[in-house]
């Protein structure tokens, strides 16, 4: 009898510590010495050491049955030697579905498991080692667009200072401009009034004389007619009225013509008074005064010239102005702590996802065009939004064309590290809220060196 106690204590002395390490990490072995009693890892009970992995759930952590699907908390460590070790709950333990690599969750189920974390590890040591590499081509990539990005921001402030320095030799020719104009327009207005009221002396008088006689006189005969008269010279209070025949042989002193002599000291006179008839068309139509007086043709072109000038002058000083504004914008966005991503200023990006193109331009805007030739707004440059250790890992743009369900479109852009500048997925996960991958070098941020994959055997 005494026997057969020992041979079963024996029995299962060997079988406690055969299971009291499976679905364990090495950092928890120390709670599981063999000794006496066992108490829960969360200090909620103590049971006999021989209830650990019995299949019966004792504590509530879950804690006495690592090995066991028992516990509704409970967790199962996969060892997973040559690959990544993990937990799983523990209800997976024994369920006739592989879970671990290792195949140690399955130890007594019908299932047939491989030990796949050999080639699984392979595979993903490879795929670190590629990332590895990207990262470093990405890297060194990255330090020369900061190069870059250094040198073309030094050139955008001597672009600005430069345009400054001309924006302010421009206003002084301006204010040049506007007062040669000014001047040229009162001569002109002044000789106007000379013109019109008879006033420029005897040799400006018989010029006009002569200019306004030859004005009236439409068929060149030396001589003006009532006919002539009626044709060129109206009522000063009723000018669409057409003069009477009387009325033309009244001004023409009496008769039905008269010459230059006669003219005058007639109907000069009575034209330069102004209070009664005056000539039609006097405000530089062809064939007027303003077109036919030597001297104040010459003062309109100068006013006209001016004029022009001035023109010239104001659009190339509002141009410039418009220059210094939209430098000043894009000089006052934040482009990275280098001015790493200044380069992708001015540069879009495209992607042909099925019938739909999407461009994205950084810093600026972010569209939508179909196949039809609609082109959508996404939303205009927001922000950086990326986490508090990176904030350069996301871009926002907001305030696109409004939604149909109310609201504007928006787009939110992950940048991630790779060797190339490019546009790699956009997807709409929610009404009018879309999400990009950005890729580009930029992106790529120094890290420690990864821990291998765990290749122990």
């Amino acid at each position: 009898m005494r026997f057969h106690i020992i041979i079963a204590a024996y029995f299962w002395c060997g079988f406690v510590d055969s299971r009291k390490i499976r679905g364990i990490s090495s950092s928890y072995k120390r709670f599981y010495r063999e000794r006496k009693s066992f108490m829960c890892i969360d200090g909620s009970k103590i049971i006999p050491f021989e209830q650990v992995n019995d299949d019966y759930c004792d504590c509530e952590d879950g804690s006495d049955e690592p090995g066991t699907s028992a516990c509704p908390r409970g967790r199962f460590y996969c060892t997973n030697l040559g690959f990544r070790p993990h937990y799983i709950p523990s209800s997976r333990v024994n369920d006739g579905i592989c879970d671990c690599c290792d195949a140690s969750d399955e130890y007594n189920s019908h299932a047939h498991c491989q030990n796949t974390c050999w080639n699984l590890g392979q595979r993903e040591r490879a795929y670190v080692e590629g990332q590895m590499r990207t990262l470093d081509e990405g890297l060194q990539l990255k330090q020369q667009l900061i190069e870059e990005g250094v040198l073309l921001w030094r050139e955008k402030q001597a672009q600005l200072r430069e345009l400054q320095q001309v924006a302010e030799d421009l206003q002084i020719k301006l204010e040049d401009h506007r007062r040669k104009k000014h001047e040229a327009d009162r001569l002109k207005e002044q000789t106007l009034k000379a013109l019109q009221a008879g006033d420029s002396g005897v040799r400006r008088q018989n010029s006009t004389v002569t200019s306004i006689f030859k004005l009236l006189d439409s068929n060149k005969d030396g001589s003006i007619t009532v006919d002539e008269v009626q044709a060129k010279v109206s009522l000063v209070h009723d000018e669409e009225r057409v003069l009477s025949e009387d009325e033309a042989v009244a001004l023409l002193g009496g008769g039905h013509q008269m010459d230059l002599t006669k003219f005058q000291h007639t109907l000069w006179d009575i034209l330069i008074k102004g209070d009664s008839v005056k000539i039609k068309d006097t405000q530089g139509a062809p064939g007027s005064i303003v077109g036919e007086d030597p001297h104040l043709k010459a003062v309109d072109r100068a006013a006209e010239w001016e004029a022009t000038n001035l023109k010239k002058a104001e659009e190339a000083y509002e141009t410039v102005n418009m220059e210094i504004s939209d430098l000043r914008k894009k000089l006052a966005i934040d482009y990275g702590t280098d001015w790493e991503f200044l380069f992708l200023n001015s540069q879009c990006y495209k992607l042909k996802v099925y019938e739909y193109t999407y461009t994205l331009c950084p810093f600026n805007q972010v569209t939508q065009k179909s196949t039809a030739g609609t082109e959508v707004s996404l939303g205009r440059w927001g922000m950086w939004a990326g986490t508090p250790k990176n904030q350069y890992s996301q871009m926002v743009y907001e305030n696109g064309e409004p939604c149909w369900q109310g609201g504007s479109r928006s787009t939110t852009v992950t940048l991630t590290c790779g060797t190339e500048t490019a546009l790699r997925s956009v997807k709409e996960p929610s009404k009018c809220q879309y999400i990009m991958d950005f890729q580009t070098p930029v992106a790529c941020q120094p890290v420690l060196k990864q821990r291998g994959i765990h290749s122990e055997l």
